[in-house]
């Protein structure tokens, strides 16, 4: 019996609105190292948002590579996701 077994996929995007027109990846990996990433967003308390379809795209990118322009709205909508965690993180506090 074959198994359909995808291993963890994880990329790392970061965005510095005053210095880059896009975001960037500047993590990516598959199975421990996608598990590393993701431990060391925990670690730093950065928002984690899970969008296998979005992590197969984006990881077809390389690391330092900005995003292109289609995919612009789908990473809006995390970056969204993000910021309203945060506010909401500040406003509990």
């Amino acid at each position: 019996m074959k198994q359909n077994y995808e291993r963890k996929q994880a990329i790392a995007l970061q965005y510095q609105s005053d210095k880059q027109k896009a975001p960037t990846v500047i993590a990516k990996g598959k199975g421990l190292i996608a598990d590393q990433i993701i431990d060391t967003a925990k670690e730093k308390q950065i928002p984690i948002q899970e969008d296998r379809n979005l992590v197969e795209l984006l990881g077809q990118l390389n690391i330092n590579e900005s995003i292109p322009e289609e995919l612009y709205e789908a990473v809006a909508e995390v970056f969204a996701f993000i910021y309203r965690l945060d506010r909401e993180k500040k406003e509990s506090n």
